[in-house]
């Protein structure tokens, strides 16, 4: 061939193509779902926060921060507000450290009952949460299996509050979230390695240090999820409050169970989820900064910047 041969054409790029119409159509049965099963709600629950409530369960409705101005300048909401945080607060704290070793000891554990044991840490989730209320109402109760034990053994003349007080929705909180907590506690562990505390042990390090210098540090990403699970199930949750309260533990939970049903008064009841969704909110940038930290501390300053 000549120098005049025509050049070969050039060869386009191929660019990416976005999602296809058989992606969408895939798409589409679970993006309705969530509209319906939780958009909509959501939108709802906000709108009927700018109503006003009028007497014997009336509903005015109008667009108006009247409902939020009066929850939020009562002094009753907000002792509500702070129970709610306090209760999250002590059971996720009596959660994690009971849950911890025994999350530790399945993570590391070569024993051929593994399987077996971890089955078993979980096995209270089958229960419903309310049979297990039930159970907890039975033992922590005046003439519970706590207190009858105690006063035959001669250790109390008197039973002891253990029931209808925030002691003991902390108590049975804290064995229903367990199961939660060490499998997400588990399933963080990724990083621990026994190498690296045989390593720390070899250099003359003792027990205590490696546990504080090496193993605490690659297991905090696990607990700062388990944390956040059981902070916003406590949160949340309704049942062990209402049951083992007795009707003397205010939270967020049954105090809008009450205003819905009872009151009638559904746009405190709105105003008060809407607070505790943005408390939901609130919980989850302090773990989303907080897991930035570890990630920085884990990868340097510059995975840091990155």
């Amino acid at each position: 061939m000549t120098a005049e041969a025509v050049a070969a054409p050039a060869v386009r790029p191929v660019r990416p193509r976005g999602p296809g119409r058989h992606a969408l159509a895939l798409l589409a049965p679970g993006i309705v779902a969530l509209l319906l099963t939780y958009a909509m709600p959501l939108v709802w629950v906000l709108r009927m926060s700018l109503n006003e409530s009028g007497e014997g369960g009336l509903i005015r409705q109008t667009v108006s921060f009247a409902t939020f101005a009066e929850v939020l300048s009562s002094a009753h909401w907000w002792n509500v507000i702070g129970q709610t945080v306090e209760l999250g607060v002590l059971v996720t704290v009596c959660t994690l450290v009971v849950s911890y070793p025994l999350a530790l000891f399945l993570a590391r554990t070569t024993s051929r009952w593994r399987g077996l044991l971890v089955a078993l840490a979980v096995t209270p989730l089958l229960i419903s949460s309310v049979a297990r209320t039930f159970g907890w109402m039975a033992i922590l109760g005046n003439q519970g299996l706590v207190n009858k034990t105690l006063g035959e053994l001669g250790i109390i003349s008197e039973p002891l509050q253990l029931a209808n007080n925030l002691t003991g929705v902390v108590i049975a909180s804290t064995e229903i979230y367990m199961p939660f907590a060490i499998l997400a506690m588990i399933s963080g562990f990724g990083r621990l390695d026994p190498e690296l505390e045989h390593a720390a042990a070899s250099l003359g390090a003792p027990r205590r240090t490696v546990f504080r210098r090496v193993v605490l540090p690659l297991t905090l990403p696990g607990v700062l999820t388990a944390a956040l699970m059981v902070f916003v199930l406590s949160l949340s949750g309704y049942v062990t409050p209402r049951l083992i309260g007795g009707g003397r533990v205010f939270v967020l939970a049954t105090e809008i169970y009450d205003q819905a049903t009872t009151a009638l008064d559904w746009p405190v009841a709105a105003v008060l989820s809407v607070l505790l969704l943005a408390l939901f909110g609130v919980v989850i940038a302090v773990y989303l900064r907080a897991q930035k930290v570890l990630e920085a501390r884990f990868t340097g300053p510059q995975g840091a910047r990155s």
